[in-house]
């Protein structure tokens, strides 16, 4: 569904355009009326929604006063997989310390390195939790960076229209800058591989350490979740993730075979 232009003056894309806004599972109608009413105020258009509880509510309508363009254009989607798909970078809002550290930035810094892969026409997703208990681990998993709001440690709980204003406004304020961050993929001979893309080369890695018995499933630990840090860390191109695809691939196929031969057990567990 396509946005309608925000400055009628205006018509040139801006990279502002590359990047969506992620509500998971927001529960207020309110809350989203006003997350349109902050995009808007900052130049941005791209809402996506995620099972909302009550959508589309008249509430919502009225919270978002003369932003009613951004809401009427939002895309309602079933999964997180459905609205980060064919984004090549993922942001995850995230209030507290996790059991395995991920690369996390602050407002400033995280909004900057999401308007230069706009820039270079990547599309970027920033994702935002539930209003009482954010994002899951695994939904931060599918994430590449995470940003927190360093908000008051005494009273840091923020209304998430506040929070998206807070992200949106740093996105003006890089648009305005003109000072963008290097980007080290900007010449990149292969497309930067899309969420998606990673999500089933990473489903197809997990599948094959069970078939070498590298991955327990009785005591997996948190071998995944260290290496879903690595890959989205690492930003793979899409050859190779169809190289490693095809590693996997063949993997599967000779241990298989192996196994069909004479009944081996596959490889040993670390």
């Amino acid at each position: 569904m396509s946005s309608q232009t925000l400055n009628p003056q205006n018509t040139s894309v801006s990279p502002l355009d590359n990047i969506r806004i992620v509500l998971v599972n927001t529960s207020h109608p309110g809350n989203i009326g006003a997350v349109a009413r902050a995009m808007k105020n900052m130049c941005l258009s791209q809402l996506y929604l995620v099972e909302p509880r009550k959508y589309p509510h008249d509430e919502a309508t009225w919270r978002a006063a003369s932003a009613d363009d951004v809401l009427n254009s939002a895309v309602v989607c079933e999964t997180l997989a459905d609205a980060i798909s064919g984004c090549q970078l993922v942001i995850g809002t995230s209030a507290r310390e996790r059991t395995v550290p991920w690369p996390l930035l602050d407002p400033r810094h995280c909004m900057e390195r999401a308007y230069t892969e706009a820039n270079a026409d990547h599309k970027v997703a920033v994702v935002f939790g539930r209003e009482d208990r954010g994002l899951t681990n695994d939904e931060l998993q599918r994430c590449n960076l995470h940003v927190h709001i360093p908000a008051n440690p005494d009273y840091s709980s923020l209304n998430i229209a506040m929070a998206v204003q807070v992200l949106s406004y740093e996105l003006r304020m890089a648009q305005l800058s003109g000072e963008l961050s290097h980007n080290d993929m900007a010449d990149w001979d292969v497309p930067v591989a899309g969420a998606e893309d990673l999500e089933r080369y990473l489903v197809h890695l997990e599948e094959t350490l069970r078939d070498i018995n590298f991955l327990r499933p009785e005591a997996p630990k948190k071998l995944m979740t260290r290496l879903r840090r690595l890959y989205q860390r690492t930003r793979l191109d899409e050859m190779e993730v169809n190289i490693l695809r095809g590693v996997l691939t063949s993997t599967q196929y000779w241990v298989r075979k192996a196994k069909s031969k004479d009944g081996g057990s596959g490889g040993e567990s670390l």
